[in-house]
């Protein structure tokens, strides 16, 4: 798991002063580039070194309490599940150690033309990830 914190700016709240709900997608893109960065990579280098992108094919967001304007938030990335062609992170958002939020995105392992290609082994073992679990 790796944390990092972000202070809610006026810009990702709402009318009502409340972190717009897409945003939180925003904060789980940033925390899983730290998380990458953490492991000794940064995404440009995953694109560079490997030839290869991991866009995202599957969100999710469970919403528990409001984050608002000015709040210091929390965010905590997890690679939970690596596959030979794709990836699960989750993640958690928190205020002061209260959860705000939990959530997940999968990711496919795609060469630049967008057909899957397997994750080297390398790359998994950078991560943290081992060996992979199974196809795909």
């Amino acid at each position: 798991m790796v944390a990092m914190q972000l202070r809610v700016i006026y810009g990702d709240t709402d009318q009502m002063g409340v972190v717009y709900y897409a945003n939180y997608l925003r904060f789980f893109e940033a925390s899983r580039n730290e998380f990458i960065r953490a492991k000794g990579l940064r995404y440009r280098d995953f694109e560079e070194r490997y030839g290869l992108m991991l866009p995202v094919v599957e969100a999710s967001v469970q919403y528990r309490q409001p984050a608002r304007y000015d709040d210091l938030l929390t965010i905590e990335a997890t690679l939970s599940e690596a596959r030979r062609a794709s990836a699960r992170f989750d993640y958690r958002v928190l205020r002061e150690g209260e959860l705000l939020a939990t959530g997940h995105t999968v990711h496919a392992c795609v060469d630049p033309g967008g057909k899957v290609r397997r994750m080297p082994p390398e790359l998994l073992a950078r991560l943290g990830a081992g060996e992979p679990a199974g196809a795909a």
